[in-house]
């Protein structure tokens, strides 16, 4: 199968591969695309840098969650771009540039499930695979006004996955109406679960307070609709420290795994990388023993209290995103500090606690997309896609 029409620089020309699935099943007649970091029996996986793809040759097998989509009836499309290693938010490449973000062609996408969140939202596939560590698909989901979840930890099989950080690395996947990510979820679930709908709205007080006074007042309808539709809210204080702590913890134990996956292949094969992920690569590599030991404790202790914090029948609101899409080629210290680690503030949450999240399209900023976020219990992976499939209606 040829490479799909590709207006948005979404897929990959270097790693094309495209499979016909099933001639039946429930996801029959669809079209869905990969990201660069899933394996493809007998094709090289790119990972987002041309010296990985020298270095590396052709998988031994097809990834599992891949796999599990053909077999019900799904076509992969091809495979799309992701920001080098994986270690980015933006989705400009600097080997393979910047896939398109339809909603806002001069901003950036989102990563690094770029090239999946840019595919689905300019309609070329029904729906699209990404990986979600830091934020890899609920970020790009809210700058491209898509819908987009992260499942529970350990939830889809991650084999035939590219390792990142295997404390917090799922697999997730985009979709631009709630009837079709649940769709795709079934499948990937491997099972049709009728869960319980959730009684009570918890609201994130400090995380709403991190973001700008017009981020919050572009939120407040759709948490309003939220509220309407659940019938009940209460308020709380997720960090009884801050936010901002938190993320510290998460990004020492993020590093500290990259680095041992990849430092290795890094050291010896003296990859170029782009803005950002050079540093990050570097500061990687420094990360001490011991500040690796301190920060898995203290992650026990936030895993508790994210376990304690929500009951079976309540979910958590939060803003996807401190704010809309960056403009491409914003300077990288403002990158760094006023979107990555403002963004990482927010999207911790549900990787330290291993939470379901899905970003929902419910609101604009200055007419770009802003997404609202609801996390669930582990293992609520299906009451929160019902309850998308309710609000989006």
């Amino acid at each position: 199968m040829t490479l799909p029409d590709d207006s948005c620089g979404a897929f990959c020309r270097d790693t094309h591969v495209a499979l016909e699935g099933a001639t039946d099943g429930p996801l029959a007649g669809l079209r869905f695309a990969a990201k660069d970091i899933f394996d493809i029996e007998g094709h090289r996986t790119g990972f987002g840098n041309p010296t990985w793809l020298e270095t590396h040759g052709p998988a031994a097998a097809t990834a599992s969650a891949v796999q599990t989509l053909l077999d019900a009836g799904a076509d992969l499309a091809g495979k799309t771009l992701t920001d080098e290693l994986a270690y980015s938010l933006t989705g400009e490449n600097l080997h393979y540039g910047t896939p398109l973000n339809p909603a806002a062609p001069d901003r950036v996408p989102g990563g690094s499930s770029s090239g999946s969140a840019s595919a689905v939202a300019a309609g070329l596939v029904d729906f699209a695979l990404g990986t979600d560590c830091g934020g890899s698909v609920r970020l790009p989901a809210s700058y491209c006004g898509i819908l987009g979840i992260r499942p529970t930890l350990g939830r889809i099989p991650m084999d035939g996955v590219l390792p990142f950080s295997a404390t917090f690395d799922v697999i997730g996947w985009f979709a631009r109406d709630p009837g079709r990510l649940a769709s795709v979820g079934r499948v990937l679930f491997g099972e049709a679960e009728n869960p319980d709908p959730p009684r009570r709205l918890v609201i994130a007080d400090d995380a709403f307070a991190l973001v700008d006074e017009k981020v919050r007042d572009a939120l407040q309808p759709a948490v309003e609709r939220a509220v309407e539709g659940l019938g009940a809210t209460r308020r709380v204080q997720v960090s009884p420290t801050s936010l901002p702590d938190w993320f510290g913890n998460f990004r020492i134990i993020q590093a500290s795994e990259i680095w041992a996956n990849h430092g290795a292949w890094i050291t010896a094969a003296k990859p170029e990388f782009g803005r950002g992920i050079r540093e990050r690569m570097d500061w990687a590599s420094g990360v001490e023993p011991d500040e690796v030991r301190r920060a898995r404790r203290r992650h026990a202790e936030i895993r508790a209290r994210l376990d304690d914090l929500l009951a079976e029948d309540e979910v958590l609101c939060l803003p996807s995103s401190p704010r809309a899409a960056p403009l491409k080629n914003t300077p990288t210290d403002d990158l760094e500090v006023r979107f990555r680690q403002q963004a990482m503030c927010l999207l911790c949450i549900s990787g330290l606690g291993g939470l379901p999240q899905a970003s929902l399209p419910l609101a604009t900023l200055d007419g770009l997309p802003l997404g609202l976020s609801l996390i669930a219990r582990r293992g609520a992976d299906a009451m929160l896609l019902s309850l998308a499939a309710e609000l989006m209606d």
